[in-house]
Order: structure tokens, then C-alpha cells, then sequence
């Protein structure tokens, strides 16, 4: 009969443990040389936004600016159109309360004039006129 071999248990030999052990510890160094390269990836890309966003900020801001200044440019036409219309309807109002005035005051001394002549061709001639 053939010889068999001892089967050896797979724990038994001492050269897994310290591959095991070996193999834990180069994957801890990795690991924490790849955190390492990202948290460098993330500070540089967090610059990177910081840096974009305060562009984007001093664009919007004078964005505001340009377009508030032409905002108020044509509120300033605007409103000086108004001031000219407005100015040009007080004084046709001014003439037209000027016309009024003047006709009521010529109608008053045309009525006064009419009571005159009333009085006269009532005093003189006798003719009543009512």
C-alpha cells in the first residue's frame, strides 16, 4: 500500500498569519494614502469652486450695477418726459382758466352795462324790459 501524506491543516502553518498581517497592513497604507490624495483632490477643488464662485459674484454684481444704471438712465427720460408733459398741460390749463376768468369778468360788466341800459330806456323812454 501506498504511503499517504499527512494532510496539514491550513492554519496550522505559521507563513498565512504573517501574510494575512502583511496584506492588512499594506492595505491600511494604501488606504490612507488614497485619503490622503483625495482630501488633496477636495481642497483643491473646494478652491477651485471658492475661486469660480467669487467670479461668478463680482460678474453678478456688476451685472446689477450695468443694468441698474440703464434702469435709472431711462426712468430719468421717463420722468423728464412726464415733467415736460405735465408742464405743457398746466399751461394750457393756466390759458384756459385765463379765458374763463376774462369771460366772466366781460360778462359781469356786460350784465352791469345791460342793468344800465335798462335803467336808461326805463328812466327816459318808460319801457320796461324784463
Amino acid at each position: 500500500m501506498p504511503k499517504t501524506k499527512p494532510q496539514k491543516k491550513p492554519n496550522s502553518h505559521p507563513l498565512p498569519k504573517q501574510m494575512e498581517k502583511l496584506l492588512v497592513a499594506q492595505t491600511s497604507v494604501i488606504l490612507n494614502a488614497v485619503d490622503e490624495r483625495f482630501a488633496k483632490q477636495d481642497q483643491k477643488m473646494e478652491a477651485r469652486f471658492a475661486a469660480q464662485h467669487k467670479r461668478i459674484e463680482e460678474r453678478f454684481v456688476a451685472q446689477n450695477i450695468a443694468i441698474l444704471t440703464a434702469v435709472d438712465t431711462r426712468l430719468a427720460k421717463l420722468q423728464q418726459r412726464f415733467m415736460d408733459k405735465l408742464s405743457n398741460l398746466t399751461n394750457t390749463l393756466d390759458k384756459f382758466l385765463k379765458r374763463l376768468t376774462d369771460t366772466e369778468q366781460e360778462f359781469t360788466f356786460m350784465k352791469h352795462d345791460v342793468k344800465r341800459i335798462k335803467a336808461v330806456l326805463r328812466e327816459k323812454l318808460g319801457v320796461v324790459l324784463d
